[in-house]
């Protein structure tokens, strides 16, 4: 195979998985998360509780074109993920070949990993592309030293920052490998790197002022989540195992072994010594970094994904040409196909109190018509609001009740959320409710802020299975109250 037609077949592969991503998008409903973050998009601002602010942005420009649905939420990180699969290959073609880069497309389109990124609409699936083409314009910089190249590097970091936290790890790993390049080590002592950092700061500092007028309330949530401070610093194995598990599926077992095997062979391996270490450099700090939070808590299975980009890269062309890699890509695309399917239809053997997919993505327009139905038969159904108790259930009401009404969290027993910024208690005090929440007792609990509350009544949401009929998926409440206090 020729570099041309190599060429064609990398962006064919990319524009097929593209289609079929697009296609997939609308088939399926909001996860609790992609709901809040649609949530997000309705109280536009600079900085939120949870994340920077791209997320919402991006959702809310993506909502206003194509409409109120599960396609225009997804589309930001659809194509996100593809344009961090187009920088990959074109960073592979650039620095091996284009059959390189054909290797490096079938792969990014076969994962898991990057297919959830994108189907999923979270914050992830805009950090891959910013990491993605920081990687490439600091590479392209490294060797040219052209400021435009390194202010391409800092703007991309910048949009980084403003998609995901991780992204403070692409100049921590960019600095370790200059530090540690005997022929690069003395552009660390010019200017061009520095503004382009700069730049990138530059385009985050809102979010540093929107912090500062919170109580730095988004970077204290960050590092509670990072196992960083509070109860979850403490040591504990518990995680370890779980961690690299969840690697080893999001992967497929077979590439998370060639990329481990990549990351030993890269510092001597036959290819350019330099290349090899800006792969290295730029994939394998920021996974041992996640590999050290799992000792003092538990690390989502999504965290280390950008990291892993430039080490798939290094995978590829140290193995792409081997039987076995062309074997492990297969395993990874028949793992992503057999799970995009049960986003569609339960096809695969799983009871539904396993089934994470039915529990995200099932019953929620449902749920939002038995509300809407116990809204419409209150005294005074105009004057009264929708709640959760949790704010994931808040958000699919949010999306799917008719109208999409504004809802409210009561987040008065549990951590802090982002509704808590949103939620004004005087307009609502003396309005009637109606509500859901998933623990059996609850209703005792709201008679603190409610006047009058009627007994729980259960819900029982069940989903069909081919394997196991009609199973029980979830049990919530719904309550009716009167005189919000």
């Amino acid at each position: 195979m020729n570099e041309q037609t190599a060429r064609r077949q990398v962006w064919l592969i990319l524009a097929l998985g593209l289609a079929l991503r697009l296609l997939i998008s609308g088939q399926f409903l909001l996860t609790p998360d992609e709901a809040n973050y649609w949530q997000w998009s309705r109280y536009l601002d600079i900085g939120y509780h949870d994340h920077p602010p791209m997320i919402a942005w991006t959702i809310w420009l993506a909502t206003r074109l194509f409409g109120q649905t599960e396609f225009a939420v997804r589309l930001p990180t659809i194509i996100g993920m593809s344009v961090a699969s187009a920088y990959l290959c074109l960073l592979a073609a650039r620095w091996f070949s284009w059959r390189t880069a054909v290797q490096a497309a079938l792969l990014s389109q076969s994962l898991l990993l990057m297919n959830g990124s994108a189907l999923i609409a979270t914050p992830d699936g805009l950090l891959l592309p910013c990491w993605a083409a920081a990687c490439f314009h600091a590479a392209v910089a490294v060797e040219s030293g052209r400021q435009r190249d390194w202010l391409a590097t800092g703007l991309c970091f910048g949009l980084g920052l403003l998609s995901k936290y991780t992204m403070l790890l692409f100049p921590a790993s960019l600095f370790a490998f200059l530090l540690f390049s005997r022929e690069r080590r003395a552009t660390l002592l010019t200017r061009q790197p520095w503004i382009g950092l700069l730049a990138g700061l530059l385009l985050f500092a809102p979010v540093v002022l929107w912090n500062a007028r919170h109580g730095w309330v988004t970077f204290r949530h960050v590092l509670f989540q990072g196992g960083v401070s509070g109860e979850a610093s403490e040591f504990t194995l518990r995680y370890r195992w779980e961690f690299l598990g969840s690697q080893a599926g999001l992967l497929s077992p077979f590439v998370f072994l060639f990329l481990i095997a990549a990351w030993l062979r890269g510092w001597r391996s036959p290819l350019p010594p330099e290349r090899m270490r800006f792969l290295l450099w730029l994939s394998l700090p920021g996974f041992a970094a996640f590999l050290l939070l799992s000792l003092h808590g538990r690390i989502y299975g999504n965290w280390p994904a950008p990291a892993y980009l430039t080490g798939l890269l290094l995978a590829a062309a140290l193995y792409g040409t081997q039987r076995l890699w062309r074997f492990g890509i297969g395993v990874a695309a028949a793992m992503s196909a057999a799970l995009l399917l049960q986003l569609i239809q339960p096809a695969l053997p799983v009871p539904a109190k396993w089934d994470r997919i039915a529990q995200e993505t099932v019953g929620w327009d449902a749920l939002a018509q038995r509300l809407e139905l116990a809204r419409r038969n209150m005294p005074q159904p105009e004057q009264t609001f929708i709640f959760g108790l949790r704010y994931q259930f808040a958000s699919e009401l949010a999306f799917y009740m008719p109208g999409q009404p504004r809802t409210v969290s009561i987040n008065r027993w549990s951590r802090p959320n982002v509704y808590d910024f949103w939620f004004e208690e005087e307009p609502l005090v003396g309005m009637d409710a109606v509500g859901v929440h998933e623990h059996k007792g609850m209703d005792a609990v709201l008679r603190e802020v409610f006047e009058e509350v009627a007994p729980e009544e259960v819900i029982i949401q069940r989903r069909s299975s081919p394997w196991f009929g009609s199973e029980e998926l979830r049990r919530v409440y719904l309550v009716r109250c009167r005189g919000y206090k």
